[in-house]
């Protein structure tokens, strides 16, 4: 279902709306996974837009947690070359001197060039040097993203490979407004970012899915063994870091939202997504309310559910179905003594022996008379 959210990156914004926005969400126990399907999402959104298929001009990486060449070394095993590289993808460095210490100790002798907050090492790699700056960092993206070349409206994507380690240097409430402002920023195509969300306060990530139309949940395959093993054995956590779930929540501009399930594995140096045969169970049973009592029925409460008589239901004797309304010119009526005014008139007079019952007698005046109250409402009806 990877592809599916690469899909609703790739069509864009429409005109009125904000940008949409996917939020990547991984933890420490399958955290090379989650940095993996970040790459992933990054080169195929690539792919597109360097071949003509996205609304965007080009991506614009800011790059927290890895080095540029990391990306550029991705794309190009995904099939882009450099050329389409060089027109299509933009990194702002933000991994190689986020606080400008190493351009300081290099230029101690020229005081004026520590003045620079970014300078650019090549074509297609920009590196910055003020990340507790949000404003600048605002002004940084803006301007790379400017720089693609194309007819009409220049749109473009940002990607922001981790919100946690900006949150180092910045407040929950400036990253968020930084994200906020990229979606309404008018050339903003589409937007996407990973968090660790297990690194953070509960409210933290729920703040930045906020902001999300999509979030993508990467989960261990595996519970981690904290009491089950011994601590040699690493099976489960070699496991964990091997293969995961990519469960992703979609929410359509109807206001539904959608469920996907992915599992999500490395095969050699690349990242693999393989479908779930059993989506829409697990998706399912994680959507039930936890209670002390059984929600489901099993197969023999089915069964024992559909055999059960209802009362005054017909039960299919092959006989022809006829609703008595008090009129005595029916058949069951004319071959039933019992049903006859002298029979019942000498059974008011003299009862039989036993215990008495109380009984209602109703005779119709005339079978020429037409029904009112006492007609069936529902004599349309098997009941």
């Amino acid at each position: 279902m990877a592809e599916a959210v690469v899909r609703c990156l790739r069509d864009g914004r429409l005109d009125g709306e904000h940008a949409p926005a996917l939020a990547v969400e991984g933890s420490l126990q399958c955290c090379p996974l989650a940095a993996g399907a970040m790459l992933h999402i990054a080169a195929a959104f690539a792919s597109l837009v360097a071949a003509g298929k996205a609304q965007a001009r080009g991506l614009v990486v800011v790059a927290f947690d890895r080095s540029p060449l990391v990306y550029l070394e991705f794309m190009r095993r995904r099939g882009l070359d450099t050329n389409a590289l060089d027109r299509c993808v933009r990194i702002l460095d933000c991994y190689s001197d986020p606080l400008g210490w190493k351009q300081k100790i290099q230029n101690q002798q020229h005081q004026g060039n520590s003045a620079k907050q970014f300078s650019t090492n090549k074509e297609n790699i920009t590196v910055y040097r003020s990340v507790k700056d949000v404003t600048k960092l605002m002004s940084s993206i803006t301007e790379l993203g400017g720089g693609f070349e194309g007819e009409g409206k220049k749109y473009f994507s940002v990607a922001v490979d981790s919100i946690s380690s900006m949150l180092r240097h910045a407040s929950v409430p400036s990253i968020s407004g930084l994200l906020t402002n990229l979606r309404s920023h008018e050339q903003v195509s589409s937007i996407f970012w990973m968090i660790h969300s297990d690194l953070h306060e509960p409210k933290v990530p729920r703040a930045f899915e906020c902001l999300s139309t999509m979030v993508a949940c990467v989960e261990p395959a595996l519970v981690d063994p904290v009491c089950g093993e011994s601590p040699g054995n690493l099976s489960v956590l070699e496991q964990n870091y091997s293969k995961a779930k990519f469960i992703v929540r979609l929410k359509r501009r109807n206001g539904r939202v959608k469920h996907l399930y992915e599992d999500l594995y490395i095969e050699g140096n690349d990242i693999k997504f393989d479908s779930a045969p059993s989506v829409s169970i697990e998706v399912n049973q994680s959507l039930v309310p936890k209670a002390q009592f059984n929600l489901e029925l099993s197969e023999k409460e089915r069964s024992d559910r559909a055999n059960v008589v209802l009362p005054f239901e017909h039960q299919g004797n092959g006989e022809p179905i006829r609703i008595y309304d008090g009129r005595r010119s029916l058949p069951e009526a004319q071959h039933d003594l019992s049903l006859t005014a002298p029979a019942l008139v000498d059974e008011i007079k003299a009862p039989k022996s036993g215990t008495a019952k109380g009984e209602i007698h109703y005779f119709r005046d005339s079978d020429d008379e037409q029904p009112d109250s006492d007609e069936d409402p529902d004599d349309d009806l098997d009941i």
